[in-house]
């Protein structure tokens, strides 16, 4: 497969910047609003906002059990920042209502760099991504607390882990989408690539 088809789930954050990430990265990048548009698609990122509106929007729209569905079905998955909060399978000063779509065995702390006047640009080194450290920013970002066995730690910052790899489940705590570097996103679409 040389053109892979990779959704941007739209119900609330950053999607369109990372639509054109996606379409510089040589995929086919489109908007996901309903359960039906996950049928025909090889990956799927899960973009930065706020996590507790996304979590109530999955469930208002019908969208939360078929998006674990997708997770489980091992299709490859990329979550920025709130993304990241969605997919782990544990979260800290959550709302006790709030809903993830699971997928990587790691804790993670919500809003854990501070809050959003406390937002920060910093260079990033992360296994995996050739050229020298990724530009993150970090806007209200979370950070990893804790991972299980099968979590790879792939960057961490001021000994805080920031971008973890599960099997097909990709998650960082910063937004490369924001920066107009697309390595992390090529290395999503490799990782989409090789899983077809």
């Amino acid at each position: 497969m040389t053109t892979p088809t990779i959704g941007v789930l739209a119900l609330q954050g950053d999607v369109r910047e990372h639509l054109v990430a996606l379409a510089a990265a040589d995929a086919l990048a489109r908007p996901v609003r309903r359960p039906e548009e996950l049928a025909d698609l090889d990956g799927l990122v899960v973009p930065g906002g706020e996590s507790t509106t996304m979590s109530k929007l999955a469930v208002v729209f019908g969208m939360l059990e078929p998006l674990r569905d997708f997770v489980r079905s091992g299709r490859p998955v990329y979550g920025t920042c709130a993304g990241m909060i969605m997919v782990a399978d544990k979260l800290l000063d959550a709302r006790a209502d709030q809903e993830t779509f699971g997928g990587v065995d790691m804790i993670v702390r919500r809003n854990a760099f501070g809050r959003q006047n406390e937002s920060f640009e910093a260079a990033v080194d992360m296994t995996g991504i050739p050229g020298g450290p990724v530009h993150g920013v970090f806007i209200r970002a979370p950070w990893v607390e804790s991972t299980g066995a099968a979590a790879e730690v792939l960057a961490r910052y001021d000994g805080h882990t920031v971008a973890v790899r599960q099997g097909n489940v990709l998650a960082t705590s910063f937004h490369p989408e924001l920066t107009g570097d697309h390595r992390v996103h090529a290395f999503f679409v490799d990782m989409v690539r090789t899983a077809v």
